[in-house]
């Protein structure tokens, strides 16, 4: 493999430059500020999933920054990395302190998501105009899988699930509209991924502390 390869998949990029795309470059700290608003809501509340989830809401901003100035193959790797761990993560600690499984049982549920995501991408690449978003549309599918089996035992908990879904569907929307509305709006709208995602993991972290603080509440 060619680390080095130069990708050009957006259409804010016109060239191999480094600043070649500053405004999806730049909108990656929505994903920094989203990390820190929720660092400051996490800490010292004894939950070190939700800190861990934090922490990897940090490395998207970071990895997607790298990708969208390097726009190499290593960048794509590093830029998809952290999202995938966070998705994972985040399935853990729903399977593990919401549903409250054992460990085991909430680790092999987990893993789960593997074959789920090689069963519907093909799916969803199947319609039309959704392009290689396609790869991100399981998420909020189980996401809302995930709310409607919780309804009874966490409906606090399944409408913001619900709620970080929806955000989501909308997010990939523009993510899938950045190349064919390119002739019309030169910078793309791959920002507008950005700046949602960053709103929507960070409801995401809060609607799982809300989950684990009783007095709380979601919505």
């Amino acid at each position: 493999m060619d680390w080095m390869r130069q990708i050009d998949g957006y259409c804010e990029r016109l060239g191999p430059d480094y600043w070649a795309e500053p405004v999806n470059a730049v909108t990656n700290a929505a994903f920094l500020i989203a990390a820190f608003v929720m660092w400051r809501r996490v800490r010292g509340q004894g939950m070190p999933l939700a800190v861990l989830l934090v922490v990897i809401l940090a490395a998207i901003g970071v990895g997607s920054y790298l990708f969208h100035t390097h726009a190499q193959v290593w960048a794509a790797v590093v830029d998809v990395a952290p999202i995938l761990l966070f998705i994972l993560v985040y399935i853990f600690a729903i399977n593990r302190n919401v549903w409250r499984l054992k460990t085991w049982q909430a680790l092999g549920l987990t893993a789960l998501f593997f074959p789920y995501a090689a069963a519907t991408v093909p799916l969803f690449r199947l319609i039309p105009g959704l392009g290689d978003s396609a790869g991100y549309a399981p998420v909020p599918l189980l996401i809302l899988i995930y709310a409607v089996l919780l309804r009874h035992r966490a409906p606090k908990t399944a409408r913001g699930l619900a709620v970080g879904a929806c955000v989501l569907i909308v997010s990939i929307t523009f993510r899938s509209l950045d190349v064919p509305l390119c002739g019309v709006w030169p910078v793309g709208t791959h920002f507008l991924w950005h700046v949602l995602n960053g709103v929507m993991l960070g409801w995401m972290i809060e609607v799982y502390r809300r989950s684990q603080a009783p007095k709380l509440s979601v919505g």
